[in-house]
C-alpha cells in the first residue's frame, strides 16, 4: 500500500508506519509466559497479550490506525462499519479520541457483553440479521442515510498494516520465535501478523488457526480460491465471517498454514489459559491456543507465538464456567 488507499494490499513498511502513528494511543501489552503452560506442552510459549488491550483486543490498533488520519478533515463528522461486537467498539473508542461520531451496525446474536461495551462507549447501535451478507447489506443502507467514513472490520489496508502492530512488537520482544499463531475470521490480524513476522523475523512460520465450523480460511488457503463462511455456527464469535479479498491475498502470498479445532478443544484451551496463565480470553482467542494444545502446530517448532486475540468474554455464556459439554 504504502499509502491511504485502503482497498490496496498493504506492506511491511505500512505496519511499521503504522506502529509510529498508534503508539501514543495504545497500550504496548505485555508478552506473558507461563512455566506451567511449558511444561504442558513441552515448548516454550510466549502469549502476546492483546485482551489487555484498551477496548479488550487487539482491534483497537487497526481502528486508530484508519481513523487517526480522519481527525480535523471538515468532511468527515461519522465513521461507520460492522461488526460481531470487539470492532465496533475498537471504532467508537477510536472515533472518540478523533471527536467523530461512530455508527455502527451489529448482529442480532452478537454477545450481549460486547453490544453493551459499545453502547457505553457511545456507539450508536443498528441492528441486523445474522451472516457477513446481512450485515454488509445494513452498513450499506446506514451509510445511505448518514454522511460517514466506513472503516471496514477486516478488509481495509489501513486496519490490516494497524493490526500487524501486535505481531511487531512480538517480534521486537522474542526475535527467535519459530512459529507465531493467530486466529483468523475475516483475516485482518493473519494479514496484518504476516506481513509484521515475515518482514521482521527470518525462518519464522506463520499459521491462523479457526474453528471447523468455521474454516472458510483453510479451504480457500488449500484450494488457492477464497471461498464463503456462509453462515457458520461456532461459538468462536469473533471468527465466522469470510476471509476478506485483500487478506485471502496476503495470507496467500505469505502465511505458512490454517488449521482448525473443534468447539470442545476451543472451551478446553479457554480453561487451560485461565488455570495457566491466569487470563480470560474470549473463545475466538482461544483458538490459536487450541491449535498448539491439540497438536495442530508443527512438533519442530519449540519457540512459539500467540496472539491472545481478545478477552471480552459474556461470563454468563461461558460453558466451562456453567459447567456445559461443548462438541
Amino acid at each position: 500500500m504504502t499509502g491511504t488507499d485502503p482497498r490496496s494490499v498493504p506492506e511491511f513498511a505500512d505496519v511499521v508506519a503504522a506502529a509510529g502513528r498508534i503508539a501514543p494511543h495504545v497500550r504496548r501489552t505485555p508478552v506473558v509466559r507461563s512455566e506451567a503452560f511449558d511444561a504442558r506442552v513441552g515448548r516454550s510459549v510466549f502469549f502476546k497479550c492483546e485482551n489487555l488491550q484498551r477496548g479488550g483486543a487487539f482491534k483497537y490498533r487497526g481502528a486508530l490506525n484508519a481513523i487517526l488520519p480522519l481527525a480535523g478533515r471538515q468532511d468527515v463528522r461519522a465513521v461507520a462499519t460492522h461488526s460481531s461486537g470487539n470492532h465496533g467498539l475498537a471504532v467508537t473508542l477510536a472515533a472518540r479520541v478523533c471527536g467523530l461520531r461512530a455508527l455502527i451496525v451489529v448482529p442480532r446474536d452478537a454477545s450481549r457483553a460486547k453490544v453493551a461495551a459499545i453502547e457505553r462507549a457511545g456507539g450508536e447501535l443498528s441492528f441486523c440479521e445474522p451472516g457477513i451478507a446481512a450485515r454488509e447489506a445494513a452498513l450499506a443502507a446506514l451509510i445511505e442515510r448518514e454522511s460517514a467514513h466506513v472503516v471496514h472490520p477486516f478488509d481495509d489496508a489501513r486496519v490490516i498494516a494497524g493490526q500487524g502492530t501486535a505481531a511487531l512488537e512480538l517480534a521486537g520482544e522474542v526475535s527467535g520465535l519459530d512459529v507465531v499463531c493467530v486466529p483468523v475470521g475475516g483475516g485482518g490480524l493473519i494479514g496484518g501478523t504476516a506481513l509484521a513476522i515475515k518482514g521482521a523475523l527470518k525462518g519464522c512460520t506463520v499459521i491462523g488457526a479457526e474453528p471447523e465450523e468455521a474454516d472458510d480460511a483453510a479451504r480457500s488457503f488449500r484450494s488457492g480460491v477464497r471461498q464463503a463462511a456462509g453462515n457458520p455456527r461456532t461459538i468462536a464469535d469473533g471468527l465466522r465471517g469470510s476471509i476478506g479479498v485483500l487478506n485471502f491475498e496476503l495470507l496467500r502470498r505469505h502465511a505458512d498454514d490454517v488449521v482448525t479445532v473443534s468447539e470442545r478443544e476451543i472451551v478446553e484451551a479457554m480453561r487451560v489459559v485461565l488455570e495457566d496463565l491466569k487470563l480470560l480470553v474470549e473463545p475466538s482467542s482461544a483458538v490459536a491456543v487450541a491449535a498448539l494444545l491439540s497438536g495442530r502446530l508443527p512438533a519442530a517448532a519449540k519457540q512459539v507465538g500467540i496472539v491472545l486475540s481478545g478477552g471480552n468474554v459474556d461470563l454468563t455464556q461461558c460453558p466451562f464456567l456453567r459447567g456445559e459439554r461443548v462438541g
